[in-house]
């Protein structure tokens, strides 16, 4: 019997990150994963709230947290990294003399410090995995060269995220292997792209999402694949301002880890919001049915080569 997991969208997935957000049931659905929203869900506080109220951040983050447990969830689905480590932060502080007391006197109760919080990811990679993902593969994305980026939060600081290798993490490449697609060895897959600062150095995140984005084209990817709503405005709708910056002319479609998988389980296009992005990937995709065809004519020895690059990716 599929377990039901407490899903916290996020604010984020009501508008910028819509895409994500509806990838991600849609992905969730055809792996077997019931998601029931948190009732009457609260903004988390987002990146600046900690930095105007400590105490007022942990509060909103744990409400949350207290509407899951009342709905009888013992674990929290989100599919954005900054409002896990806001949840995973807020259960830390509670045990902090300062902050503890402060946080439950404005939450008006505990927090919750049994309620597990991981990202779509982690569900994903630890419900289904790579032999699940291969199952339910009707279209392969055989051919499709790509990169994953974790961003910097999704996997730090290790003592509070818990999920995959902090520096190296393999997670999404050993998913998106199973699909048949090529994985990239990224080297920049945990450095920042400058985050919520776009909003006051605006400069300095197209230096970052540039460089990013420079390396995923130098490598020669078709995709730079995403799992954090931030990271994807960043590098998607800012693309143009960091190429001009840079003076590159760096263009690479960047998507959502679900939309990927949701494509190699031959999910309508509609369901994972693929004309919700800025840089058109449809372009890239439209050659990989051609693709397919052309690794099924290939001699044995060259499918097999293929999947051993995959698999060697992947571990």
């Amino acid at each position: 019997m599929p377990k039901t997991y407490a899903y916290y969208p996020g604010c984020s997935s009501m508008g910028t990150s819509a895409e994500y957000d509806r990838s991600t049931r849609a992905v969730c659905r055809a792996c077997g994963i019931d998601l029931e929203d948190v009732h009457d869900w609260t903004c988390c506080g987002s990146t600046p709230a900690h930095v105007t109220d400590f105490g007022l951040s942990g509060a909103l983050a744990a409400r949350n947290l207290v509407q899951a447990k009342s709905a009888g969830r013992s674990e929290v689905l989100t599919p954005c990294p900054s409002c896990l480590k806001n949840m995973k932060a807020a259960q830390h502080h509670a045990h902090d003399p300062v902050w503890g007391p402060r946080i439950e006197r404005l939450l008006g109760r505990k927090v919750p410090e049994d309620m597990r919080c991981a990202s779509v990811l982690e569900i994903l990679f630890r419900e289904t995995g790579a032999e699940g993902v291969r199952a339910l593969v009707k279209k392969p994305l055989t051919g499709l060269k790509v990169a994953c980026y974790y961003g910097c939060l999704l996997t730090r600081p290790t003592a509070l995220m818990e999920f995959d290798e902090p520096e190296n993490p393999q997670s999404m490449e050993t998913l998106l292997a199973a699909t048949g697609a090529t994985v990239l060895d990224f080297p920049l897959k945990v450095e920042c792209c400058g985050a919520s600062l776009a909003v006051v150095r605006r400069d300095m995140v197209q230096q970052l999402s540039g460089r990013l984005l420079d390396t995923a084209c130098e490598l020669g990817a078709d995709v730079l694949s995403v799992a954090c709503p931030l990271c994807q405005m960043n590098l998607d709708l800012r693309q143009k301002q960091a190429a001009c910056r840079r003076q590159t002319k760096a263009a690479v479609p960047i998507m959502y880890v679900t939309q990927l998988l949701g494509l190699a389980f031959g999910l309508d296009e509609a369901d994972l919001g693929l004309g919700g992005l800025i840089v058109d990937p449809r372009p890239v995709l439209a050659g990989i049915g051609a693709r397919s065809e052309e690794a099924a004519d290939a001699p044995a020895g060259g499918q097999d080569d293929a999947k051993a690059v995959n698999s060697g990716r992947a571990e």
